[in-house]
């Protein structure tokens, strides 16, 4: 049995920014890219909610999977997304790291062996 995501809702704070991380370092494909009359902009009160919940990490954060944690890992860096923890094995048994996206928002990838 396969799974997939559907979709995954990661708030941000400078939708183009987001988009070229996601597709351009990260490598997504881009399948449908809406916005909703104009819903891709925030109010500057909004943008300091957005911020101060993330940075609190109580909003969001997404686990992703590769079967080379060390080559993305280069392309992550190489971005300038703020590391957090570059590739580590963990004594739970996963291989992983961990970063920003540009508006903050926790990533960690794990390795797929």
């Amino acid at each position: 049995m396969d799974i997939t995501i559907h979709y995954a809702f990661l708030p941000h704070t400078d939708a183009d920014a987001s988009l070229a991380f996601y597709r351009d370092t990260l490598g997504f494909e881009v399948r449908n890219d809406v916005g909703y009359q104009g819903l891709r902009g925030i109010t500057d009160d909004e943008r300091r909610t957005v911020l101060e919940l993330i940075a609190k990490g109580s909003y969001t954060a997404i686990t992703l999977a590769t079967d080379d944690l060390d080559t993305l890992f280069g392309k992550i860096e190489a971005s300038g997304a703020e590391v957090l923890q570059e590739p580590a094995d963990q004594p739970y048994g996963v291989r992983d790291c961990a970063f920003r996206d540009p508006s903050g928002n926790l990533v960690r990838i794990n390795e797929v062996r």
